[in-house]
């Protein structure tokens, strides 16, 4: 054998070693935490198919963002729970609910946190779609002036990223026009520009209502299949104004994120949903894997593929995790 044979153990062969060379880092602010937000006071509904996670009343979404930005995450995303559904999702433009209410609590119990607002109607519709629905189906047109209302009035309320993602042609040009016209020029959009007709939504689902009465979101969302498509939506969005772009979901797309990656030039997201959450957390209750190591070796595999953000419900737990073991030193929990 050759006397100077490669000896990659060299470079693994102590913690200091490993945190010197590690070509991946992770830290808390690169960290999004999505917050569901109901109305009322002083209301906290833990949500079953996601452990650890609840629906928050403003005042506990403004403490949970306030504790979440002490320990360095620096952005949280929100979704509303309305009291009340319609036809044509008239809560995501309430100025008066649970969001707006939540932003506005926020922005006093945590004056530099980054807060986003998801912008979408299947929340807030009583058929669980995320546009109007006519006899074809959803109208995506029809869609796109309610969707810009929703974005200003989030806007109003300080919510500092608008983030819509209905998946509905032309949203991101509608959203930037109304909301330069109406002085938000400063305010960034981040696009959902790659969110997949998935398998792994079904928490959230439970969490925020918002399955479909009928029929299913194929129609708009993605087909799992396609990679070439989700370059060109990505491309587009940035044609129309996005500031930064989402996969979504992450670890089953991780080829996605490198392609969108390698093709456009702004920031990108990652979205690890409920059902990488809920999934972990399953086998780690069955004792067939370790909670933490899984937690951030699958959120590495995130930024690794190439997204800057990382927009995940293991938020907390990451930046604990983090800040315990120092940075450089979290992979070798």
């Amino acid at each position: 054998m050759s006397e100077h044979f490669h000896r990659g153990r060299r470079l693994r062969r102590t913690a200091g070693v490993r945190a010197m060379v590690r070509e991946t880092r992770l830290s808390a602010d690169q960290l999004v935490a999505p917050l569901f937000v109901c109305a009322g006071d002083q209301w906290r509904e833990p949500i079953a198919s996601m452990p650890g996670q609840a629906r928050l009343s403003p005042d506990l979404a403004a403490a949970e963002a306030a504790e979440l930005f002490a320990l360095g995450v620096g952005s949280v995303l929100l979704f509303g729970i309305p009291a009340s559904k319609d036809a044509e999702g008239s809560g995501a433009w309430d100025a008066q609910g649970p969001v707006a209410e939540a932003i506005r609590r926020i922005k006093i119990a945590a004056p530099a946190m980054t807060v986003w607002a998801d912008i979408c109607l299947c929340e807030y519709t009583d058929h669980g779609h995320c546009g109007l629905v006519d006899a074809s189906g959803v109208d995506n047109d029809a869609t796109l002036p309610l969707l810009a209302r929703a974005a200003v009035t989030a806007a109003r309320a300080g919510a500092d990223v608008i983030a819509p993602s209905d998946m509905m042609d032309g949203r991101v040009a509608a959203i930037r026009t109304a909301l330069d016209a109406e002085g938000f020029a400063d305010r960034l959009i981040v696009s959902y520009a790659v969110k997949y007709a998935s398998a792994f939504y079904g928490p959230f689902r439970d969490a925020a209502g918002s399955t479909p009465a009928f029929g299913d979101r194929r129609a708009y969302q993605m087909d799992p299949a396609n990679v070439r498509e989700a370059l060109r939506e990505a491309a587009a969005d940035v044609a129309e104004g996005a500031d930064m772009v989402m996969v979504k979901p992450g670890l089953p797309y991780l080829d996605v994120i490198r392609a969108v990656r390698d093709h456009v030039d702004v920031p990108m997201a990652a979205y690890q949903v409920s059902g990488e959450y809920a999934m972990l957390h399953a086998a780690a209750e069955r004792g067939w894997l370790d909670l933490p190591r899984a937690m951030h070796e699958s959120t590495i595999a995130l930024r690794r593929a190439g997204a800057d953000v990382v927009i995940t419900y293991f938020a907390r737990a990451l930046a604990l995790a983090l800040r315990d073991a120092g940075p450089s030193r979290a992979g070798d929990a």
